[in-house]
């Protein structure tokens, strides 16, 4: 019989343990920050219908790359990111939830993108929103990045520091109008300038003299890369507004104590519904990894399940995407999480094994992590040689003297120094 393959599909991940209790440590870390800041930890169905993840229904005609199945007579999908439905969950709870809602999700997405490094068919992301009725003051976009940098902060001493870019799409719409661009025009100038970092300069210049057909159009909107937009203010009184509005929110930031911030207004983020400021993190040490967090307002994109119009402001931490590549870089020292057991319990033949359990049981009680070999036919190195594999802090060896005076002895797998003492005793040495 041939043996079936081991090697899991491409895009999808699995981590060996060490990298695991890693990945686990740090989702703890980060999702305490969003509980700390007041977020409601959401579980949203990984499966949606079709028509709520794309509005498209001819499915050969989709061009977004969603893993779309069907069951009987219903067309379903994979979630490929956070915000589609949590605004379908938020339109269909409106009345049972309290605005500004605040929603924290961490969980499994799907994209059926061509796998390469750092992205992946399957992946974590953590995402955070926050959504008003009606109306929504910028200030939630200051404190979702206030909180995005608490969060990657609290993992710090694994991805280094970190720094968030701000964009702004209404300068973009208000230069445009003003430039008098047409829609294409429009489209494809902000296609150039979402891919400006991954382009040599000559090239995103031609891309923006062909584009524009206009001399003195192209001068405009290069300018504002080489100088900034002092050049624009005065312009058009939507061209203030959003000049104004940049000015203002740098401020905002200051104020929350983000103090890595700066104006990039390359940055424009999916034009898909993005409507208002955008931003971006990066990493210092690791900028080949590209965007680590992001995102933005979007005015109204509940508008497919809602009358009641919600605005809301959110973003998204590619989870898998800084801490699987990091980690199989070899760029986060694993050291720490070598070894998922502080004790091993090693019985000494089969009928010591209820004194063993008694013990086992008070150090789980302790929340000690514990382990007991359970092969008490073994021979004592064979036992002790498990416990050096697994990396083991301490030993707690139990035979037939152990039993008989209600003690263990403890063994310090670095040391190799060994002590007799009462559980209670024992228990306290290895905590």
């Amino acid at each position: 019989m041939d043996l079936k393959p081991t090697k899991p599909l491409s895009g999808f991940i699995e981590l060996l343990p060490a990298q695991q209790r890693c990945f686990d440590e740090c989702a703890r870390r980060m999702l305490g920050v969003l509980r700390e800041c007041g977020f409601s930890m959401l579980d949203l169905p990984a499966i949606e219908r079709a028509e709520v993840l794309t509005d498209k229904d001819n499915w050969d005609e989709i061009e977004t790359q969603i893993f779309l199945f069907q069951k009987g007579d219903t067309k379903m999908g994979l979630r490929y990111d956070g915000t589609v439905g949590l605004s379908r969950y938020v339109a269909g709870h409106l009345n049972d939830l309290t605005f500004p809602f605040r929603a924290g999700q961490f969980s499994k997405r799907y994209r059926g993108e061509r796998a390469q490094r750092g992205r992946y068919r399957e992946f974590y992301q953590m995402d955070m929103d926050i959504m008003g009725i009606n109306s929504l003051s910028t200030n939630y976009d200051a404190e979702i990045i206030s909180v995005i940098g608490r969060a990657l902060n609290s993992v710090g001493e694994f991805i280094g520091d970190n720094f968030v870019r701000i964009g702004s799409r209404p300068f973009w719409d208000a230069l445009f109008n003003w430039l008098n661009l047409d829609a294409d025009q429009k489209k494809a100038v902000f296609v150039l300038i979402d891919k400006k970092d991954k382009m040599v300069p000559a090239e995103f210049v031609a891309g923006i003299a062909d584009t524009v057909a206009d001399a003195k159009k192209e001068k405009v909107i290069l300018d504002v890369f080489e100088n900034g937009y002092t050049g624009v203010r005065g312009k058009s009184a939507d061209l203030d507004v959003a000049i104004a509005e940049l000015n203002d929110f740098m401020q905002k930031l200051d104020v929350m104590g983000v103090k890595n911030a700066t104006i990039d207004l390359s940055v424009t983020r999916g034009l898909a519904y993005y409507t208002g400021l955008v931003f971006e993190f990066g990493l210092t040490k690791f900028p080949e990894l590209g965007t680590a967090a992001g995102g933005g307002r979007y005015a109204d994109l509940a508008g497919k399940f809602s009358k009641t119009k919600i605005i809301g402001v959110g973003a998204a931490i590619g989870f898998s995407r800084i801490f699987v590549a990091l980690m199989e870089s070899g760029k986060i020292d694993l050291t720490q999480f070598e070894s998922g057991t502080d004790v091993a319990v090693l019985v000494m033949g089969d009928e010591n094994m209820p004194y063993a359990m008694s013990v086992l049981n008070a150090l789980r009680d302790k929340k000690v992590p514990s382990v007991a070999y359970l092969d008490t036919d073994k021979k004592f190195k064979n036992q002790i040689e498990y416990a050096d594999k697994i990396m083991a802090k301490f030993s707690m060896i139990i035979g037939e003297d152990e039993v008989k005076n209600k003690i263990v002895t403890v063994k310090d797998m670095a040391t190799g120094n060994q002590q007799a003492l009462p559980i209670a005793d024992a228990i306290k040495l290895v905590k």
